[in-house]
Parts: structure tokens; C-alpha cells; sequence
């Protein structure tokens, strides 16, 4: 093990700002961050020449979880690791309340050979969205509840008091998947959806969440990821990408380098271990571990 080292002269964008800092790594976390650690005597590394940025949060339902390990393989390497993205955000398909806990256990079996960290969450037909389905989320740890909407009449129907006693105090947040292809009844059911989260005062997210896409912050907070994922703060785990600087890069956001600038991403370590570099992936199979979240939406913004 290296022990304590230093990180030094590391450009973090965030926000589409640069700030220049020094980081005090202690095994693999961030123990200080300083403008500078001159009278430390450590082992340096310098990382000028690079954009630092926390490693990505991606949201993908289609994970070949129930194909052979090489395909899982191949699919992680090009979705995620070779994108820069160590954690992977999922959820499964749920029918019927009492498949749930061996829905979840297919899934955390299904990814134990996992480079990368994995949170599950499960997706229901608003009309699963009971206070005894709530309950059994809560035993399970459930970090998010993706609910189906195919008519604004069912939203009608559910007993909000009791569903919002339910999700307490855990407060896992409802997510909306919306089934419409017209796009006029998409904004409609997410305005009533919007509407009612509001009005209940339902622990929610108001959008749909975009695939294949690093979460926002907005959203990592809900589900009580940030600023344990997707953070290069005082206390995180030492999960970052470098990408080597350059002019056409100096003032866009994370979203824009992980769509548009992939080719100048050189480094990802994950929890403290280089898992890729250049062009090549060490790909660590079981390295991934499946993220308990203790509090959804603790870290207030």
C-alpha cells in the first residue's frame, strides 16, 4: 500500500470553473484538500498538465446482466470504464411485490464479477405503488423507486398521505418513466406528476432521468449518492479521471467532456486503483461492490 501522498497543482472543474488545489490522498480517500502541502514530506504527483474530475454516476437499464461474463465484460469496458465512469446506477423490473427480494438478488449475483460500484434501484407500474411495496424497498435498502406512468387518471387514485408516511424516514425519492410517445401528453403527465409531489410533499424527482448519462448532482443527492460518488471533496473516495488539457476544453461542464471529449481522457482511478490508462483497461473483476445508501437526500445542498 502507498499510504499518504500528494496530488499536487490539480486543475478540478466543476461548473465549468478550473480550481487549481493540492489534495492529501490517505490510502484511497481524500483527506485534506489545500491550495498547497509545501511542508509535507511525501511522495508528489504532479497533475498540471490535466483536467481533473470526479469519476461518473451513469444511469443504464440495459445492462446484459443475464448474458455470459464476456459479453458483461465487453459491455462495462465500453459503456463505462472507457468513459470514465466507475459506478454504474440500475434498476430492475418489478411486476409483483414478492418478487422484489429475489429480483434484487438475481441482480447483485448477476454483477458480482463487477469492476465498478453498482446501486439498484426497481422500477414499478404506478399501480404497485402501495404503502406495502414501500415498506419492502425500505428493508432492501432501495435508493429509488422508478415509477411507470401510462395516464394521468391512475395518479389520481393513490393514497399520497399514506405512501408519503411509508417512505419515511428512509425517503427514497420516486422517479417518473414515462410511457407516452406523443410528446404533448409526456409534459402533461410530468406537470400532474410535478404537481402532486409538490403538493404531497413526496420525496421525487420531477423528470425523467436521461440514458446513459452521468447524473447531476440534483440527482446524486436524492438518492444519496453525492458526495459519496461523483465527488473530489474532503472525506470522498479518491475517484477521478484526468484529461489532457487543451484550449477547446477550458470552459465546458463534466456532461460536455464525457459526450464530446472522450479522446483526450487519459487516466481513471477508481477508490484509489489506476483501472485505466491510455488506451488500455485493468479491468478488476469484483472490484465493483454494491453501494448501500444509508440516507437518500442527507446532504443538503
Amino acid at each position: 500500500m502507498i499510504g499518504m501522498y500528494i496530488i499536487e497543482d490539480a486543475n478540478i472543474l466543476k461548473n465549468k470553473q478550473l480550481t487549481e488545489c493540492s489534495l492529501l490522498i490517505d490510502e484511497d480517500r481524500i483527506a485534506r484538500i489545500e491550495s498547497c502541502f509545501n511542508h509535507y514530506r511525501l511522495m508528489k504527483m504532479n497533475v498540471d498538465p490535466f483536467i481533473m474530475t470526479p469519476t461518473y454516476v451513469l444511469f443504464n437499464s440495459k445492462i446484459p446482466h443475464n448474458e455470459s461474463f464476456p459479453e458483461l465484460k465487453k459491455y462495462l469496458i465500453e459503456h463505462f470504464l472507457l468513459k470514465g465512469c466507475t459506478t454504474l446506477f440500475t434498476y430492475v423490473d418489478i411486476s409483483y411485490e414478492n418478487k422484489l427480494t429475489e429480483k434484487i438478488s438475481e441482480m447483485k449475483t448477476a454483477l458480482i464479477s463487477s469492476p465498478i460500484d453498482f446501486v439498484i434501484a426497481v422500477k414499478i407500474p404506478v399501480r404497485l405503488l402501495t404503502p406495502s411495496l414501500i415498506r419492502s424497498c425500505k428493508k432492501e435498502k432501495i435508493p429509488a423507486i422508478f415509477v411507470e406512468l401510462d395516464n394521468q387518471g391512475e395518479l389520481e387514485k393513490i393514497p399520497w398521505g399514506w405512501i408519503r408516511e411509508a417512505l419515511f424516514p428512509y425517503n427514497c425519492p420516486l422517479i417518473p418513466l414515462i410511457s407516452f410517445s406523443q410528446k404533448k401528453e409526456a409534459r402533461d403527465v410530468l406537470s400532474k406528476w410535478k404537481g402532486i409531489m409538490v403538493k404531497e410533499k413526496i420525496p421525487a424527482i420531477y423528470e425523467e432521468i436521461e440514458e446513459k448519462q452521468p447524473l447531476p448532482v440534483t440527482v446524486l443527492n436524492k438518492v444519496g449518492l453525492f458526495p459519496q460518488k461523483a465527488s473530489l471533496m474532503q472525506g470522498a473516495e479518491l475517484s477521478y479521471n484526468l484529461y489532457v488539457k487543451g484550449r477547446e476544453i477550458n470552459n465546458v461542464d463534466e456532461v460536455k467532456l464525457f459526450h464530446y471529449h472522450g479522446d483526450r481522457l487519459v487516466v481513471t482511478v477508481h477508490k484509489g486503483k489506476i483501472v485505466r490508462s491510455g488506451n488500455q483497461v485493468l479491468f478488476k473483476p469484483g472490484f465493483g461492490k454494491n453501494v448501500e445508501v444509508r440516507t437518500p437526500s442527507y446532504f443538503s445542498l
